[in-house]
């Protein structure tokens, strides 16, 4: 059940794919990494997850990318449970940008266009279509180092939705900008997915930026992580961030997943 119905929601559970793991766990040799984790995510929903460095939140989006196979348990988007199945429903936002600094911003943006055939004139005009959507507008051929760290990564971003998956991963997306420019890209983030049909999972380590973007809130343990608590957002998404990261309701949900990290890494 969605806790923050969106504009766009009925559309995202025709286009969107649930996202589905039970139980599954995964270890590097004898070092374990996630235990026994259980999630689901709703067609056009967002998933924060949130829990201390070095605990397993990239490795727990690439197993369920299909990037990497759980030791146990099983996962799922849709109805598809193979991890190229996975694979192919997924579009995959790493820590940092990785934008091709030969490359204008436009041509960053329509890459996954080109590799999956389209001619470099259609890839372009796509792209260049979502530019002021995305603030972005007059920045086309600009090269990534012209570019801001934010606009980087609203490039970085269209470019992860010109894959044209159902499913989003974005992992710690804002963790490399400054306090200031985060905030300022956790507001247009927030506008981006208020009408966006995709099903989101959230990696970060900032859980105020976790309770602000997402529908539910998962907190994990240190390694190996497990499931600490999950927090449901039932309040519908402000536009004003900064009314909403100041009221006493979001203050008592922060303080809570706070105290539940801290009594995990005890």
């Amino acid at each position: 059940m969605l806790t923050r119905l969106r504009e766009g929601t009925q559309d995202a559970a025709r286009e969107g794919r649930p996202v589905r793991a039970s139980g599954i766990s995964h270890s590097f040799g004898e070092l374990r990494v996630i235990d026994r984790i259980d999630l689901e995510v709703e067609p056009g929903e967002v998933l924060g997850i949130v829990g201390p460095s070095g605990c397993g939140k990239t490795t727990l989006l690439e197993l369920l990318a299909g990037l990497r196979t759980p030791d146990s348990g099983s996962v799922s988007i849709g109805d598809r449970s193979e991890p190229a199945e996975r694979l192919e429903g997924c579009a995959y936002m790493p820590q940092r940008d990785l934008l091709l600094p030969w490359l204008s911003a436009v041509d960053n943006a329509a890459l996954a266009l080109r590799l999956a055939g389209a001619s470099r004139s259609a890839a372009r005009t796509e792209a260049s279509g979502h530019f002021e959507r995305l603030g972005l507008s007059g920045f086309e051929e600009a090269r990534p180092g012209e570019l801001s760290g934010g606009m980087r990564q609203r490039v970085a971003f269209l470019r992860t939705l010109m894959a044209g998956r159902p499913v989003l991963l974005l992992d710690e997306p804002f963790a490399s900008l400054d306090a200031i420019t985060r905030a300022e890209m956790q507001s247009w983030l927030a506008g981006v997915l208020g009408p966006d049909l995709h099903t989101v999972v959230l990696v970060t380590h900032d859980v105020e930026e976790a309770l602000y973007l997402s529908d539910r809130v998962l907190v994990l343990t240190p390694r190996p992580a497990t499931v600490a608590e999950r927090i449901e957002i039932d309040a519908p998404r402000a536009t004003d961030r900064a009314a909403a990261v100041t009221s006493p309701e979001f203050a008592e949900l922060k303080e809570r997943a706070l105290r539940s990290l801290a009594e995990a890494a005890r």
